[in-house]
């Protein structure tokens, strides 16, 4: 049975969108090229806080995007051999859209 993790509070676990290390005719790539934004896919999200009042203030991001994360921080959870990394989401930078 696959363990599901829902962050508490203002939370957010993501996974970190890691760059292709090979072309798909399989041609190496030097690190320097493939160097791409510290971005990752959420997975989760918690389902806020309160304010001072009691009203929940919802978490800005939902399941699915694509957000960009800052260089340091988060922490970093295994769970089923995969990695994933919470971060509170006023940490989280910007939502990316193509």
């Amino acid at each position: 049975m696959a363990k599901r993790l829902i962050p508490s509070l203002n939370r957010v676990l993501v996974e970190k969108i890691v760059p292709p290390s090979k072309t798909s005719a399989g041609i190496l790539l030097p690190e320097k090229s493939s160097k791409q934004l510290n971005s990752g896919r959420v997975v989760a999200v918690g389902p806020g806080t309160r304010d001072r009042e009691g009203n929940l203030m919802a978490v800005c991001v939902k399941e699915g995007d694509t957000v960009l994360l800052p260089e340091y921080g988060g922490t970093q959870v295994k769970l089923v051999d995969k990695e994933y990394h919470l971060y509170r989401d006023e940490d989280i930078l910007g939502t990316l859209h193509d």
